[in-house]
């Protein structure tokens, strides 16, 4: 009977440690409760789209044009490294509002992570928009254009509800 007891906790523990957060994913995690704006942008210095926002400058412009923005990018499906020399190059990575992350799960396979605090992903780069916990707007595939990024920070600042706007027929 301990035999079973013994296999049937491993396999629980095997189970929990499958859904456990890898470090950046508890510090983003903790990072986006905030109720400041947060960005979550996950890339790898490897892909050819999340080279291209880097070289257009749109990130850098962002990360300037609102410091009161926290920005968090995330390098995932890397290996465990960050991309910062790569995020040093365009200037980003020592901005006050910027830190720079790196999730250790592999870059290829079955067990590259297909998901990141909480939310789906299977592209890169993804940028999400938090505040105060809540997500405000998910860009899930592909290069952001930087005016519409503007634009969803500036919607996100308004505090707006549905409380007090009359119900639909049912």
């Amino acid at each position: 009977m301990s035999i079973l007891r013994l296999a049937i906790v491993t396999a629980f523990l095997a189970i929990a440690s499958l859904g456990a957060e890898s470090p950046a994913e508890q510090k983003v995690l903790e990072a986006i409760k905030s109720p400041d704006l947060s960005i979550v942008h996950l890339w790898a210095p490897w892909c050819s789209n999340c080279q291209a926002e880097l070289k257009s400058g749109g990130w850098l412009k962002m990360v300037k044009d609102n410091p009161q923005v926290k920005f968090y990018f995330v390098s995932v499906w890397n290996d465990g490294g960050d991309g910062r020399a790569m995020l040093n190059k365009f200037q980003i990575a020592d901005q006050p509002n910027v830190m720079v992350v790196a999730d250790p799960g592999p870059r290829h396979g079955d067990g590259k992570i297909k998901q990141f605090a909480g939310m789906p992903f299977s592209w890169i780069p993804t940028t999400w928009i938090y505040k105060g916990g809540d997500l405000r707007y998910a860009l899930n595939y592909g290069e952001v254009r930087f005016p519409l990024l503007q634009q969803f920070l500036e919607d996100s600042k308004s505090e707006w509800s549905h409380k007090g706007e009359p119900k639909l027929p049912e």
